[in-house]
């Protein structure tokens, strides 16, 4: 197991296990088949991630890029396992390293009820903080942890 930051030639695999885990996760909330289908294409996503937007990025690489997680100031931003590698204690050893380096709070979607359960395995407790997902009617929550 290697958790290292993430490379350049790394964008085109976390692409492709966000745009994946996205589809999986919220297409069944969101029901818009237009962005998930659509607007939400491995290269586009991949397109995003620049030099600078890698610098937060750390991956789960033995081999295979099996997750990552991106992180910024001490938000987590996104943390997501390949679909095909879940259960493995991938996105465990990503949280590990990211409570090490003092990464304490996330923004998770209301409805994503396992997104909560895992983020609850790790510590993360719910708050009383809501707020839109842009562009939608749905709401996100504010989880924080606590050692």
């Amino acid at each position: 197991m290697s958790i290292r930051q993430a490379q350049i030639q790394d964008v085109s695999r976390i692409a492709e296990i966000l745009v994946f885990n996205n589809r999986v996760n919220y297409y069944p909330i969101f029901q818009d088949e237009h962005y998930s289908f659509h607007e939400m294409q491995v290269i586009s996503i991949a397109q995003q991630y620049t030099s600078s937007m890698l610098e937060r990025v750390i991956v789960y690489d033995d081999g295979i890029i099996r997750g990552f997680i991106q992180l910024s100031d001490h938000e987590i931003e996104k943390c997501y396992v390949d679909v095909f590698f879940q259960g493995q204690g991938i996105g465990s050893a990503l949280m590990k390293h990211a409570k090490q380096k003092s990464y304490l709070y996330c923004w998770v979607l209301e409805k994503n009820t396992r997104a909560i359960r895992f983020y609850e395995k790790h510590g993360f407790h719910r708050t009383e903080m809501r707020k839109l997902e842009e562009g939608t009617a749905e709401y996100l929550l504010m989880m924080e942890y606590k050692a």
